[in-house]
């Protein structure tokens, strides 16, 4: 099932555009335009992907609308993948040296997923020596392409210790949700 999934650079597209954006739905000419590839290799690729079962699709009007199956075995990890990649992960790790001395960084798991927008939810979390006029710029970005504000939460190296030794509940929320690490050890972070 691994070979039939990674081995396209037109599927590659594929991943990066449905992932990018988890929970759009696109019918076969608008996934031709945005990937730049042939119509037929788009076509090859989105019948491989739905056989097994990445993809599902439905029949709306005359147009037939593909988005990613929510029940994937392999979604987590896809996400995790492409979300470093592109968007505002992939932006941070190319740019981490213009962002200062950044010790962990960390998407949540619903803004990985796409999920509605909620006020109460921390989509990124920063700990180190940030330039914060650098990281404002890339979250602008993406909150352009997603079209939704970005939550973020900036925190010096000794604010977050403190904060987490002292199981400050702010941090223990963060702490406590599903999370792609984009820079840091997932064990240094979590551990008291």
């Amino acid at each position: 099932m691994l070979i039939d999934i990674l081995i396209s650079k037109v599927r590659v597209k594929i991943f990066e555009l449905f992932l990018g954006l988890p929970g759009q739905s696109y019918h076969v000419r608008e996934i031709v335009r945005r990937v730049g590839e042939e119509i037929n290799a788009v076509r090859r690729e989105l019948a491989r992907l739905e056989k097994t079962g990445f993809v599902q699709s439905e029949w709306r009007a005359n147009r037939r609308y593909y988005s990613v199956k929510r029940d994937f075995i392999f979604l987590p990890e896809f996400l995790s993948m492409i979300n470093k990649n592109i968007g505002l992960g992939g932006a941070i790790i190319k740019n981490r040296a213009k962002l200062g001395k950044i010790s962990f960084a960390m998407l949540s798991g619903s803004f990985v997923k796409g999920k509605p927008y909620n006020q109460n939810d921390i989509d990124l979390f920063v700990v180190g020596t940030i330039v914060l006029p650098e990281l404002s710029s890339i979250i602008k970005e993406e909150e352009a392409r997603r079209n939704r504000e970005i939550n973020f939460t900036p925190m010096t190296d000794e604010e977050f210790n403190f904060r987490k030794n002292r199981r400050d509940p702010f941090v223990l929320n963060i702490l406590s949700k599903p999370r792609v690490m984009l820079i840091g050890e997932e064990e240094e972070l979590v551990k008291l």
